[in-house]
């Protein structure tokens, strides 16, 4: 049994808009086992966090740890071997950003999430649905138009952000193994997408009995279906077919944004990958066709962050970066503080976020039970965000199941 006690830990978690007072955090075997004024624990081990804010470990609920470069088609015909080495140092610095979990939308594999649990790769918790699946020309197709090559080989890449399936037996086939192979949810590519060649934004992909075929699967296997989507139509037909939860969102319309308030379904917003894109995509690797797509949803979808806020929307915290891009994964912070409250941006990152992971209670919160991660913040992040960024240069603490990830001398 190994314990660890942290003491005058004023915690900011997004539910309010200032730290909390001072408590005591006991850690047993990597969970939180007691949080109070008078908590305590006969152990070698305590930190003092006076002087510091202390918050959940981050999540980030929408990453491609396997994008190694922003080109994606290139990404997917380099070797496995190549991408898993790649990815383990992405995921690292991930993890050294104070983000302890992260829920892929397209690429990792059981097998890089049993190296982190092992401990052979250095990163976050990884949630993951496996590979994304798309149909022929649309998002993660990335052929182009005078290239009709067989790509069931993208099934078996590591560096393949998703899979072709068409046709109702093709798309439960590709349901089911992926499942199998232990993917944790159901990503589509519901709408046309910015990096792929033959899919405009606003493309209605799937027909609505796939993409109905992928929910109702999803669901029978105790799990549900997210949707790569843009457009308010392709939202609506989404939902329709018992999608649970979208991923950017940035042309919903304000009647849909009620729906989803209405019904519960959660929105991760990606804004920082558009910003970035804009200015970079380009020195990244990305093709100039996915460049000329950006403007399209750039500008929509951090207007439709105040209205989705006002709305009540449940928003979990999403980067979408790819390749040498992913440096800026803690941008999302300062960007969405221009629109909505500090405490509303860390709460997608916390409380929010694990909601969208459905692992409430084991991540995001600091409680009796949860997975010990924890960061410590010089400065009051609620009054500004900033300190969640620059790659982790404030956070003197990080715990990832109770295990320091980094422990500055001054702890």
């Amino acid at each position: 049994m190994t314990l660890t006690l942290l003491k005058n830990a004023r915690i900011a978690d997004g539910t309010a808009p200032e730290p909390a007072d001072p408590v005591n955090i006991v850690i047993e075997d990597g969970r939180i086992r007691e949080v109070g004024a008078n908590a305590s624990a006969d152990t070698d081990e305590a930190l003092d966090l006076a002087g510091l804010t202390v918050m959940p470990g981050l999540i980030d609920c929408h990453v491609h740890v396997i994008a190694t470069t922003a080109n994606l088609g290139l990404n997917a015909g380099l070797p496995s071997s190549l991408i898993a080495a790649r990815s383990s140092l992405l995921m690292r610095d991930m993890v050294m950003r104070g983000f302890t979990t992260v829920r892929d939308l397209g690429g990792a594999d059981r097998g890089l999430q049993q190296a982190v649990e092992e401990g052979a790769f250095t990163g976050p918790r990884l949630v993951i649905c496996g590979k994304a699946l798309s149909q022929t020309g649309g998002h993660t197709d990335y052929r182009g138009p005078y290239d009709n090559r067989d790509v069931s080989w993208y099934a078996q890449s590591l560096g393949a952000m998703g899979r072709v399936c068409d046709g109702l037996p093709d798309v439960q086939r590709a349901v089911r193994e992926e499942i199998k192979n232990g993917a944790q949810f159901v990503k589509a590519m519901a709408d046309g997408g910015v990096s792929s060649p033959s899919d405009p934004v606003g493309y209605l992909v799937f027909s609505v009995e796939e993409l109905k075929a992928m929910a109702d699967i999803a669901k029978s296997f105790g799990t549900y279906a997210t949707g790569h989507l843009y457009t308010d139509e392709a939202i609506v037909r989404a939902l329709d077919a018992g999608f649970e939860c979208i991923e950017h969102g940035n042309l919903i319309s304000d009647a849909t944004i009620r729906r989803v308030a209405q019904e519960g379904i959660p929105v991760v917003p990606t804004n920082i990958t558009y910003d970035i894109l804009a200015k970079s995509g380009a020195k990244f690797g990305l093709p100039p066709e996915s460049v000329a797509k950006i403007a399209d949803v750039r500008e929509a979808g951090l207007e439709k962050l105040g209205k989705m806020h006002e709305a009540g929307v449940l928003m979990g915290y999403g980067s979408d970066l790819l390749g040498g891009m992913q440096t800026e994964q803690s941008g999302e912070f300062p960007l969405r503080g221009r629109y909505i409250p500090a405490d509303a941006v860390i709460r997608s990152a916390t409380v929010d976020a694990a909601k969208v992971l459905r692992m409430e209670g084991q991540i995001g919160s600091i409680v009796e039970g949860a997975h010990a991660d924890i960061i410590a913040v010089e400065g009051n992040p609620l009054e500004d965000l900033t300190l969640l960024t620059n790659q982790g240069a404030h956070m003197p603490l990080i715990l990832k199941g109770g295990q320091a990830i980094k422990k500055a001398a001054s702890v």
